[in-house]
Parts: structure tokens; sequence; C-alpha cells
């Protein structure tokens, strides 16, 4: 025993020495399902130790005991699994793992655990058309129209897809994004005439990623195209210009200033019955008597004959 263990470790000592180690570990790059039909997963390679190295997926579904190894090392390309239709489940939880294996011994990704139904990334949408349109007495607008993927099956509600359009002068750096909802068209107004644009679009379903940009199209718009309507600003100017002739011709009229409102005359006397003649200079006699009838409701005073008069 002591002799194999020996002979292990010198083999070993003589394989490092020679650059030979087990493979690194390997990582699961993405899992990708365009149609919630089939789905791939990618996986980068570690370093391979300076050996030979195979790589194998393994999956499990939950709640299954049973662990199978990938149906397809092919369709996909290099360093991929793809699933049929045979092999996908939605929502079933698949535990996937990457081995990497050489005659140095072996490692394993970390587990990936994914639900088909989350991970849809459809492919772009197709046909994509462009058309200026100018109809009469309206703005005219460029028409923007596409074609869900083909792949897709939108028409029995499998999917619920949206859409989003980009797009650009050709000498441009930054792209316009606006969102289309779940139309398959888009009117844009506002362009630059004589002006050639780039447009694109993509598409992401009710579950899962947006796709990438589809196909580039481009149109040039024609030169007497308008970049903005003006009949709204000259509504805004004329209604401005009424309603301050308007405010010039009431200060005007009514002879308001400044003063006036910052500081209001002070009201006059609010005594009821007070009659503001009696300060006037009159007969003090007269006056005596008549304010003091005001101040005494019941009793009046006649200071001509001495007699107490009661009303």
């Amino acid at each position: 025993v002591v002799s194999t263990t020996a002979l292990v470790l010198l083999f070993l000592n003589i394989s490092l020495l020679n650059g030979q180690s087990p493979p690194g570990k390997p990582e699961i790059v993405k899992c990708r399902s365009p149609d919630k039909e089939t789905f791939t997963c990618w996986w980068k390679p570690g370093t391979d130790g300076g050996l030979p190295t195979n790589y194998s997926l393994t999956y499990q579904r939950e709640g299954e005991k049973t662990r199978y190894e990938c149906p397809d090392y092919i369709t996909s390309g290099p360093n991929s699994c793809f699933f049929s239709q045979k092999h996908t489940t939605i929502w079933k939880i698949y535990i996937i793992t990457v081995n990497a294996t050489n005659r140095m011994g072996s490692s394993a990704s970390d587990p990936l655990y994914i639900d088909v139904i989350y991970i849809v990334e459809p492919e772009p949408p197709q046909n994509l058309t462009l058309e200026v349109k100018q109809p009469k007495d309206k703005k005219p607008y460029l028409l923007i129209k596409w074609f869900p993927p083909t792949v897709i099956d939108v028409r029995t509600g499998w999917f619920t897809m949206e859409y989003e359009v980009r797009l650009k002068p050709t000498e441009a750096d930054e792209w316009e994004v606006h969102f289309a909802g779940q139309q398959t068209h888009f009117k844009v107004f506002s362009l630059y005439p004589g002006h050639r644009y780039l447009v694109q679009t993509r598409c992401k379903p009710d579950h899962g990623y947006w796709s990438k940009w589809g196909l580039e199209s481009s149109i040039e718009i024609p030169s007497d195209f308008p970049t903005k309507d003006t009949t709204v600003w000259i509504f805004v100017a004329v209604l401005s210009a009424v309603i301050c002739l308007v405010m010039v011709l009431a200060v005007a009229l009514k002879g308001y200033s400044m003063m006036t409102c910052i500081f209001p005359p002070v009201p006059g006397p609010k005594i009821k019955g007070f009659d503001a003649h009696l300060l006037e200079v009159s007969d003090t006699t007269e006056n005596m008597v008549y304010f003091t009838s005001f101040l005494f409701n019941d009793y009046v005073c006649d200071t001509s004959s001495g007699v107490v008069l009661t009303y």
C-alpha cells in the first residue's frame, strides 16, 4: 500500500512539473428558449490542465431522482446542449451542471436552476417596412410596420408580445427608442427633413427577455417634411396677445394702481344707524339730543325743556 501511494505521489509530482493538472471549473454562461418549446444551455470551459478534457452536461428535474445527460451536443454548436420538444417541460425546475474530466481529475460547475418559461428570449421581429405618409390636411409621418418572429405563436395567445422601435439619422451616434406596446406598427412625426434614418425593432414576451435588435432598414425623409406643427403655436400666440390686451384695457379703465392693490383704502364706519353728518359743525344742542337718543334706545332727554321722553 505504501509503495502504491508513493507511486501515485510520484506520478502527480511529475505531472505537475510538466504543467499537467485537473481541469479548471467550468461556468454555465446562459440558458435560452426561443419559443417555450425548446431551449439551449451554453458553458465556458475552465483550464484544461494541459491535458485533453471532456465536458458533459447533466440535469435533473425538480421532484425527480433520475439524473440525465444532455440529449444533443451538436445542434447549438460547441460547448452547448440543445433540448428538443421531447426533453422540454415548462413549469418545471431544471437543475443543470457541467462537468469537466481529464486523466488528472475532474471538476464541476455551480448548479444552475432554471424554469423554461422564464428564460424565453425570442428571435427579433420580421419583415420590417418603412413608409412616409403625407395625408391631406394632416401632419405627415413615418409609418413603421413589422411582423412577430416566425417561430412565435401569438394568434392563439400562447405568447403575449411587446415591441420597441429605435431610429436615428445615419450620422447620429445615439438611438431614439420608442415603446410600441403590443401593436405591430408605429408612427413617428418629428423627423429632420432630407436626412436618411436607420430603424430597428425588437420584442419581448410576457415572461422572459428582450430579443436582439432586428435587421436595420433605412429611409430618406423628404425635404418638405415639416418638423413642427405651427398651428398650435400660432393659436397660443394669438390667445396670449388677446389676454394681455384685455388686462391692459381693464387696468386703464378702472384706474387700478400697484399702491391700491398693495394698500387697500381703510373702510368707513360700520355702526348701524350712525349718521356721519352728526360730526359736522351744527347746532350743538340738537346734535347732543340726537346722539343721546341713539345711545339710549328707550329714553330721550330733551335738554331744552328738561323732559324725559319714553319710546
